[in-house]
């Protein structure tokens, strides 16, 4: 007859065997995401070079350019600065060939994305007037800064500089971006055959990091810098989505260890810890060019073609009311992909 009692030590062996082995697994997994953190850290302290180490170190750091400090609460802005450095010596800076505030809200988990004309004419604290991407190599990222939050009315707490090396690792490193690419885009740099010519063909792609570079860099049209512009803040929408993607999150380590000798930041690791959970959360709003086409005017000063602003209170204004928008204006429109072959 059968007795419950010699089914009691084995079932209690075989639950002991099975608690243990997930709790080993437990440890394992947390032990896991403890040394993907601990990599993930020592990747992002790399970034905040020390002086002696950066390409800005030269630049004296003076008290007035000093960047407001970020409580966590209030807006944060971020400009990111893209520089060319082909050519250049050892103590030499790029003017900023890209300038793209990057606005998030703690409050409202709205992203925004704000691009900057490179030729737009401004008054560069301690230097006089010039074209604002001219502030990088007079003063470093501090008076870029401090420049374009004089004309944008806003208060700009980090930078983040990349090279167009950078930019090539970093997408190559999350595995290229499919994108629809609008149209033929054809511009031969010289020498021929240069690696940064650009030769891409309309349509639905994969963009490695160097078609990318072609792609964000590409201004050879009828619009020229303005349409640039809004291809490259499209562009980083696009980036940013597969960023948030799981698997890229598993492999943040990795990605980062391919970007960081080419970054630049001001940010501590634990700023740009809270600053990415922050960017995980939120949604993107919109995006702009400044100064906008209404407001801004084509001239000649000193012999150099720039574009000057026409109303500077009208400009913060108008940042004020982009910042405020809650729709996706900027996303990229383009026909359905290909279904993939089964």
């Amino acid at each position: 007859m059968f007795n419950p009692q010699e089914r009691k030590f084995p079932m209690r062996k075989r639950w002991k065997w099975i608690a243990l082995s997930t709790l080993a697994l437990v440890l394992i997994v947390i032990g896991f995401v403890v040394w993907r953190g601990w990599q993930t850290y020592e990747q992002l302290d790399e970034m905040s070079k020390p002086k002696e180490e950066s390409r800005f170190g030269h630049f004296e750091q003076k008290p007035e350019f000093q960047p407001p400090e970020w409580t966590g609460t209030e807006r944060v802005n971020i400009l990111i600065l893209g520089g060319d450095e082909r050519g250049l010596g050892a103590k030499e800076v790029p003017r900023s060939d890209t300038m793209i505030i990057v606005s998030l809200d703690p409050k409202t988990k709205k992203a925004h994305l704000l691009s900057v004309l490179r030729d737009t004419y401004v008054s560069i604290p301690g230097r006089g007037h010039g074209r604002i991407n001219s502030a990088l190599p007079l003063g470093g990222p501090e008076l870029s800064m401090k420049t374009v939050g004089d004309l944008t009315g806003l208060e700009i707490q980090y930078y983040v500089y990349l090279d167009f090396q950078g930019f090539i690792k970093l997408i190559d490193a999350i595995g290229g971006i499919e994108y629809y690419v609008e149209k033929d885009m054809r511009y031969p740099e010289t020498p021929t055959d240069n690696p940064y010519d650009i030769n891409l063909k309309k349509g639905w792609q994969v963009l490695d990091g160097e078609k990318a570079l072609q792609y964000v860099r590409f201004r050879n049209d009828r619009l020229s810098d303005y349409a640039r512009t809004e291809r490259q803040r499209k562009f980083l929408a696009a980036v940013a989505d597969k960023l948030k993607s799981g698997w890229s999150l598993v492999r943040l380590p990795d990605i980062l260890a391919e970007v960081t000798p080419y970054i630049e930041t001001n940010m501590s690791p634990e700023q740009m810890l809270k600053l990415a959970t922050l960017g995980y959360r939120s949604v993107y709003a919109g995006s702009a060019q400044i100064p906008p086409m209404e407001l801004l005017r084509e001239e000649t000063i000193g012999g150099a073609a720039v574009i000057t602003v026409r109303d500077p209170d009208k400009l913060k204004a108008y940042v004020e009311e982009t910042l405020a928008q809650e729709g996706t204006a900027e996303r990229q429109e383009a026909p359905e992909a290909p279904p993939e072959a089964s």
